[in-house]
């Protein structure tokens, strides 16, 4: 008998753990079931009432498996301005005129400006495809802006003085000093804030508020064509440079990159050394894999220029990723400028380079020279970074006496003639 208590005694322990287990198991297993259970009924107020109309922008249900960590950051900021513009919607149709006529313009433009809405509202919630990020983007903010110059039209009165303001801000930044509409804009926004609003100014307001947003949409482009055109010279140069890898791989004689330095007893190749033999030409001492290691010490080059230019690299407020695909052309120009001078080298191109000692001495060069295709990517970031300061800076006119230039008209407005 005691024998037995001290055996069940010193089951129990374990029996308990156990137990322990499989109730923590089916504890963790029935919340992650009760939260899954019904992940398209989110819980509501029950004192909330929804409104009859359909908003717009109101985002689909997220699909099972799908989560909204998956969106990007722009897309976030678009749905709010969508909000706020929807809003700005809603106080214009609680608002009504007299005017027949009138009533039923602002109808339509409700109509439309709910249509614009709606395409802004599907562009963001489109699933993300493959180089279909762009178009995305571009659908919903040229539907956003649209929104906006069509609010500035139905607005009041006193909403209208005190948005003449952020409209000039818009023409002074995207619109040249010499530009008849950004200086009569400015007269305008001068006299509706002194003496109210006239009639024609309103339509003048919309129409530099247009062109301002036209004119930022060009500037927008212009980064978005840099960037395509860089990532798709990365594209070829990259496919070179692997070509140039196959071909060494499977032709390794065809392109010697192999030193035979006179009185050593070695062959000298970026694979490594290797004994001399009864012959003596290169070619037969060239690896399958010289290109290969030849061009990695040009991506290593590269790498270093491209850690000493992140000191000059600034943010940019633009969608495009223009500085990251300025830096990533340096990496496949390096490892081709790393072939072509090793290459130079073992054609004794380059006076007083004609022989190489080491292996280490070749892979020295090859970084040498990956790092030195900074020379000719310099050009392409100082062009990246002239594109992105355009963004937002009004164009300037020509200096007097050159041809083609005419004289700015008078400014008789107080806003600024500097460029923003």
């Amino acid at each position: 008998m005691a024998n037995g208590k001290s055996f069940n005694g010193s089951r129990s322990p374990t029996r308990l753990r156990g137990n322990a287990i499989a109730f923590a198991f089916l504890w963790v297993t029935s919340l992650l079931f009760g939260r899954t259970a019904k992940p398209d009924a989110p819980k509501q107020d029950p004192s909330y009432e929804q409104t009859r109309r359909t908003n717009v922008v109101q985002l689909p249900k997220i699909p099972k498996g799908l989560s909204r960590v998956h969106r990007t950051a722009w897309r976030e900021r678009a749905a709010a301005r969508v909000l706020y513009l929807e809003q700005q919607a809603d106080r214009e149709r609680c608002r009504a005129v007299e005017d027949q006529a009138e009533q039923r313009q602002r109808e339509k433009a409700l109509e439309g400006i709910a249509r614009h809405l709606e395409e802004a509202g599907h562009a963001i919630c489109a699933p993300r495809r493959l180089f279909s990020g762009a178009a995305a983007l571009e659908r919903t903010w040229a539907n956003l802006r649209a929104t906006d110059v069509m609010l500035l039209g139905l607005c009041s009165q006193e909403d209208l003085i005190s948005r003449s303001t952020d409209v000039l801000g818009y023409v002074e930044q995207h619109l040249g000093p010499g530009n008849p509409l950004r200086v009569r804009a400015e007269a305008v926004a001068e006299r509706v804030e002194v003496a109210g609003p006239q009639p024609g100014d309103r339509g003048l307001l919309v129409l530099a508020l247009s062109a301002a947003y036209d004119a930022l949409d060009a500037e927008v482009r212009r980064v978005r064509s840099l960037s395509v055109i860089l990532r798709i010279a990365t594209f070829f140069v990259l496919l070179g440079a692997a070509g140039l890898a196959l071909w060494g791989w499977y032709c390794p004689g065809s392109l010697n990159l192999c030193f035979i330095p006179k009185g050593e007893p070695n062959a000298a190749c970026p694979s490594g050394e290797f004994h001399l033999h009864d012959n003596d030409v290169p070619s037969h001492y060239a690896q399958h894999t010289d290109v290969l290691v030849t061009e990695a010490g040009g991506l290593a080059g590269a790498a270093l220029t491209v850690i000493a230019s992140l000191r000059r690299i600034q943010g940019t407020s633009t969608p495009y990723m223009l500085p990251m695909s300025a830096a990533l052309l340096k990496f496949p120009t390096g490892a081709l400028t790393a072939f072509i001078g090793v290459l130079l080298i073992r054609g004794a191109f380059i006076p007083g380079l004609s022989d190489l000692d080491s292996s280490a001495q070749i892979m020295a060069w090859a970084v040498i020279f990956g790092a030195a295709q900074h020379v000719v990517t310099r050009l392409v970031d100082a062009r990246a970074r002239e594109t992105l300061s355009d963004v937002g800076r009004a164009p300037t006119d020509p200096e007097p006496g050159t041809p083609g230039a005419q004289p700015v008209p008078a400014q008789t407005g107080k806003g600024r003639t500097d460029d923003a």
